[in-house]
């Protein structure tokens, strides 16, 4: 560098205050978060969250504050309180797997898979009663711990299913995905006798009856997932969450504001056939008018509910701005939490679905969108 130039950059670092030699730091109380410009409010009012199925993984944890994303989402277990043997629905493990994520800086928003919900309720068989006094109980102590969401589902024997974890996608990355030819090579399971999706909607009214009141009792909101993937029967088990249809048949059964949904798009979007699509900001408008979305997992596929793979979100089926969009105007401000990322370089594929690479890869497009709709808006 000659004498001149390099004495002009001297010089400008010198009217600047900087050094080339340090960085430029913040101060550690800096608001910058916080700071709403304009009319736009940060994350459209929406609680952004992580979902954590193992238990606390500081690597997430860490990169979770820094992306100032604070919620957690997460099962209830007496383990992870650090309290083994103690029933997971008492006061005192809420108390401590709230305080586990508090140590993280991270508040427990939601619980995803819920305790005593398991197939004496989904099926019918004997002890339900009492594994849905159980879940009351759980209800109760959640709302005396100021955690007022519940993502459960209708899945029993088998719950989320793939037939494929490790398909090459965009660039190389691993995406997950279903094939129901792929899956009729499978035996059926015949050991609950003959199921019928009637009785899976009669097990079902009879539990969101014998819960719905006092969900409403203590403030619970009771957000059922979709069927995923969103097809009829997996291996001689009837799935009946599988459609629009079905979901406002949900809402018919108990009506009221706590009986709600868990938005997962990307069920949204793969339900029906080729020529039969969900229109995702349409049915977003539909149920967030009747205050039945209480829980959106913001996520992408492309193909329908017989052949899918999970997909980047900018690149699957769904206009992920309209969807934003249509979030915004119903006034949704809930948990929501990106989910089956797909696997990056440099990340291991033992949890497919929930790359740490690409949950940021998602965080900032989700971020983004919020930002670029309320802006828009403004």
């Amino acid at each position: 560098m000659d004498n001149d130039r390099r004495k002009f950059l001297q010089n400008s670092a010198k009217l600047t205050g900087l050094t080339f030699a340090s960085p430029v730091i913040l101060p550690s109380n800096s608001k910058a978060s916080t700071i709403a410009i304009g009319s736009y409010q940060r994350d459209l009012g929406m609680k952004l969250c992580l979902a954590y199925f193992w238990g606390i993984e500081k690597h997430k944890t860490a990169l979770s504050r820094q992306m100032d994303v604070r919620g957690a989402v997460s099962p209830i277990h007496a383990n992870l309180a650090g309290l083994p043997g103690e029933k997971d629905n008492s006061r005192n493990v809420i108390k401590a797997i709230k305080n586990v994520w508090a140590k993280e800086s991270l508040e427990l928003r939601v619980v995803e898979g819920p305790p005593y919900l398991g197939l004496k309720t989904k099926l019918a068989l004997s002890g339900r009663d009492e594994e849905i006094d159980n879940f009351i109980t759980l209800m109760k102590n959640l709302s005396l711990e100021g955690i007022d969401t519940i993502c459960y589902n209708w899945m029993p024997v088998i719950s989320w299913a793939r037939t494929f974890l490790d398909k090459p996608g965009r660039g190389g990355a691993l995406v997950s995905g279903f094939n129901s030819a792929a899956m009729l090579q499978k035996d059926p399971i015949t050991e609950y006798g003959d199921l019928t999706p009637e009785t899976m909607w009669e097990n079902l009214e009879y539990f969101l009856k014998a819960v719905g009141p006092e969900a409403e009792r203590y403030g619970i909101k009771l957000a059922l997932h979709p069927d995923d993937p969103p097809v009829d029967n997996i291996q001689g088990i009837p799935r009946i969450i599988t459609s629009v249809e079905a979901f406002k048949k949900v809402l018919g059964l108990y009506p009221s504001e706590n009986n709600g949904i868990t938005f997962c798009q990307g069920s949204f979007a793969s339900m029906g056939s080729a020529d039969d699509q969900v229109n995702i900001p349409e049915a977003i408008r539909y149920f967030g008018k009747r205050k039945a979305i209480h829980f959106v997992h913001f996520r992408d596929v492309r193909g329908d509910k017989n052949n899918f793979e999970e997909t980047f979100h900018d690149e699957g089926k769904t206009d992920m701005f309209a969807a934003m969009q249509a979030y915004h105007e119903i006034g949704f401000t809930g948990p929501i939490r990106p989910d089956h990322v797909p696997t990056m370089a440099g990340d291991s594929n033992d949890k497919p679905g929930y790359s740490t690479i690409g949950t940021l890869f998602a965080i900032g497009y989700i971020r983004g969108l919020m930002e670029g709709v309320g802006k828009t808006k403004a």
